[in-house]
């Protein structure tokens, strides 16, 4: 959490905004059409889109492709704000939310009025929020696994930790130990591991979380079967209705419905969280920032049918899902806050009733 955070002044300022037309809030439309006109009569260019714009392949992309935004203003819910941070991908632009909808977890509340929040974030009057985000990575049944024995490591081949002592902005890409290498030998890094901003390994499918990766049983209804390495440790095999891998801002999501606990926004690892384990030892796993999730299925057609949810949004495929790889992605979202509730102030008032 950076409070020293500063912007530019409007004038000369280019803002994206995000408006999403069936939030809920009566006469929203209106009050984007002030904040837009406010702004760009105060020297502000403006982009804006709504989300039915974004979600159907609109010429957004080319926007946000050729312009360097100064600022995000987003007006909805959690559902629109975790939407924004999808489609800026690693773009890191501080993000305004306001909130619009019905759910303002993540969302400020417009007290105000929208027009003064927004001069407040361009003026550097709000605290901005550092949030880690999940890189996770798909293999499907028939396509080539980066992190196999295909990749050069090898049958048995470990994760190597990073320095977790390093600068965050080096969220340095895990190595492979090969088999009868000793402990103090030298690495020999995965090629892209991280991929290159936000593309991706050769054959693997990446995609970006703020909230959640969730693995799920399919539309047959039937548990599934995984097994949950961290970081080249065998953790667990599990059977149930799946797992829940989690930021710190997932943790007050799907997560804690799960039964997952409450953490910190400034917490940069992950938490894993089974779903309806059909066994009374299952507990819930939190991780070091730089380790690695991986999750198998069985081999048997009758616990292998999985389904992945990605911050909610359900992702299709045309191959039944081989293994899942979970990291901290090597940059982080912005967001900023006008109230100045702690954490432990909000939950207390939102999930204790306090």
């Amino acid at each position: 959490m950076d409070k020293n955070l500063k912007y530019k002044p409007v004038r000369g300022a280019h803002i994206l905004m995000i408006v999403n037309p069936v939030s809920g809030r009566i006469g929203g439309e209106h009050t984007a059409d002030k904040l837009e006109a406010w702004l760009k009569e105060n020297g502000a260019a403006v982009d804006r889109f709504e989300t039915t714009e974004t979600e159907n392949g609109s010429g957004y992309t080319a926007k946000l492709a050729e312009n360097d935004y100064a600022r995000v203003v987003v007006l909805g819910g959690d559902g629109t704000v975790l939407h924004t941070v999808h489609l800026l991908h690693d773009r890191q632009v501080p993000i305004l939310p306001i909130n619009f909808g019905r759910l303002g977890f993540l969302a400020n509340a417009d007290t105000d009025g929208v027009v003064p929040l927004v001069a407040e974030a361009l003026a550097g009057d709000l605290r901005a929020e550092r949030r880690s985000i999940l890189s996770i990575e798909v293999v499907c049944e028939g396509e080539h696994d980066p992190y196999g024995e295909a990749n050069g490591a090898g049958e048995g081949a470990v994760w190597d930790r990073p320095d977790v002592n390093a600068k965050p902005s080096a969220a340095t890409p895990p190595s492979v130990r090969r088999p009868g290498e000793t402990e103090g030998a030298p690495w020999t890094p995965v090629p892209g591991r991280f991929g290159v901003n936000g593309r991706g390994l050769s054959g693997a499918r990446q995609f970006f979380a703020l909230n959640e990766a969730a693995i799920t049983r399919g539309a047959m209804g039937r548990i599934i079967e995984l097994t949950l390495n961290v970081s080249g440790v065998d953790v667990a095999r599990m059977r149930g209705d799946g797992l829940v891998v989690s930021t710190a801002t997932g943790s007050t999501a799907y997560a804690l419905s799960a039964g997952g606990p409450l953490v910190s926004p400034g917490f940069k690892g992950m938490i894993a969280v089974p779903l309806a384990p059909h066994t009374l030892r299952s507990r819930a796993v939190v991780t070091d920032a730089s380790d690695v999730i991986e999750v198998g299925f069985d081999d048997t057609d009758e616990f292998r049918e999985a389904t992945l949810f990605v911050d909610g949004d359900i992702v299709p495929f045309d191959a039944p899902l081989r293994k899942i790889y979970v990291q901290c992605a090597p940059f982080d979202v912005t967001l900023l806050r006008a109230d100045g509730a702690s954490f432990y102030e909000r939950i207390s008032k939102d999930f204790f009733g306090e």
